[in-house]
């Protein structure tokens, strides 16, 4: 604490997620301290330029009560390469910071990690639990999946409390990714092939995640907790795309198109993963979260309205590294 107030350490503070949170925090009276990588900081922002197995954390968590760690390396494409900086930065980086957190009397550390540890399809499995054994695909969602597991260990052996937090896509506004894409493809009128598309998604609003978050943060009750979080409302891809376009006051342009000629195509052009995101289902039992008293604070409708209104004029930018997570359509 700082003169008789909390203090938060927000790792990715620049991100979209981080962004939201910061001043979210701040009105709840945390004294925030934000990790940046690079630019201009503010009072008390810390500049970290890389962070993996090797970071010095010393000085960042001077003072510290909790840490909300949303920085990743996320959305590139796989190689050999990319599959060890995914280990490095997710895995290591999550774990060095949480043993200097544990080590520096931190009580309590928020992880943002993704569905997708839990895997990227529902259709012939229900709705996805915390319960669930982990069946990550990819070398993005296996890094989360073993930071847990560190985290795991870690808070077995400390008096650090860990909370995990696996969302679906996460949406609002000037959010990058598939869910910008599909924004401007809507915008502009051009028709899409899902209307024979039968699934169901989870989708979460950033209000809904940082809602979540804060209340989290105020209420940390056991060594190790993992919730899935996502809104009330689980809506097909179809559906989703007409509330997107209801949002931005017109209508979705959608023509039918068999599921196997989409998945050849998405398997054609590469993107075999889009035929998941897409094409099936992802649900999401939230009643773990809803039971510690927490509720979504918006509807997918009011949702979608705030992300239309704050994306307009909004830059696609690809690429993502760590502070900056791209929410796509299989999850977060």
């Amino acid at each position: 604490m700082i003169d008789g107030r909390p203090v938060v350490l927000v790792t990715g503070a620049s991100g979209f997620i981080g962004r939201h949170l910061a001043p979210a925090l701040m009105e709840e009276g945390w004294l925030v301290r934000r990790v940046v990588r690079s630019g201009s900081s503010g009072d008390g922002d810390v500049l970290v330029q890389t962070i993996d197995g090797e970071t010095d954390w010393t000085a960042a968590l001077r003072d510290v009560d909790a840490v909300v760690h949303l920085a990743a390396r996320v959305h590139h494409p796989e190689s050999d390469q990319e599959s060890h900086l995914y280990q490095s930065v997710n895995r290591d980086g999550t774990l060095q910071l949480a043993r200097s957190a544990a080590r520096a009397g931190v009580t309590h550390f928020v992880y943002m990690s993704t569905i997708l540890v839990n895997g990227s399809r529902t259709d012939e499995h229900g709705p996805f639990r915390e319960t669930d054994a982990p069946s990550p695909k990819g070398p993005y969602p296996i890094s989360k999946a073993e930071a847990e597991l560190g985290l795991a260990a870690i808070a077995r052996s400390s008096n650090l409390n860990v909370t995990i937090v696996r969302p679906p896509l996460v949406y609002g506004p000037s959010v990058l990714g598939n869910f910008r894409r599909l924004l401007a493809v809507i915008r502009i009128g051009l028709p899409l092939p899902f209307l024979a598309i039968k699934n169901r998604r989870a989708f979460v609003a950033i209000d809904n995640l940082i809602s979540f978050i804060v209340r989290r943060l105020g209420h940390p009750d056991e060594a190790l907790e993992v919730f899935l979080i996502a809104d009330d409302e689980q809506v097909s891809t179809p559906e989703f795309a007409r509330r997107i376009a209801k949002a931005c006051g017109g209508r979705a342009r959608l023509f039918p198109l068999p599921k196997s000629a989409l998945y050849l195509f998405f398997k054609i052009t590469g993107r075999p993963q889009f035929g998941d995101s897409l094409l099936g289902s992802m649900e999401i039992d939230t009643s773990k979260a809803q039971s510690t008293g927490w509720k979504p604070i918006v509807g997918l409708d009011a949702g979608l309205e705030f992300a239309v209104r704050g994306s307009k004029g909004a830059r696609n930018e690809p690429g993502t590294i760590v502070g900056e997570r791209q929410p796509n359509m299989s999850g977060n």
